[in-house]
């Protein structure tokens, strides 16, 4: 699997909130932010749900992963999906770094991605907290 996630009984504002001070503690930064829907409706004029994918960085581990493996870059930041499949309940979608990062046969980067699924399992965990 390519990703885990969690729903809240919160609104999209709300759950981008949430996620943002969650991902904070974490240790993440938000170096994107892209709004899907704005996007589809300017560009296909097509209406969908809220939907934002957050770009979150962890300055620390990104630049382990990059001294051990600088084309590693292509497959950074960690995306995170928040998203409003029915109005005011959201669902917030972690990419599993696990799964894209193991393209490598770097042992060493092995270890960096274990750490940086864990944290982003303890954010997921404090966004379930937080939205209660």
């Amino acid at each position: 699997m390519y990703s885990f996630s969690v729903e809240i009984d919160k609104p999209f504002d709300q759950a981008i909130e949430i996620t943002t001070e969650a991902l904070k503690q974490g240790g993440f930064g938000i170096l994107t932010e892209i709004d899907v829907k704005a996007t589809l409706k300017k560009k296909l004029d097509v209406d969908k749900p809220p939907y934002k994918i957050l770009g979150a960085c962890n300055p620390g581990f990104a630049n382990r992963a990059l001294d051990l493996e600088p084309d590693i870059g292509v497959l950074l930041p960690c995306n995170v999906v928040v998203t409003e499949p029915v109005p005011g309940k959201s669902k917030v979608i972690f990419m599993d770094p696990e799964a894209v990062l193991n393209l490598t046969d770097n042992k060493e980067v092995h270890a960096v991605v274990a750490e940086v699924r864990a944290i982003l399992e303890k954010v997921r965990d404090t966004v379930t907290e937080a939205a209660k």
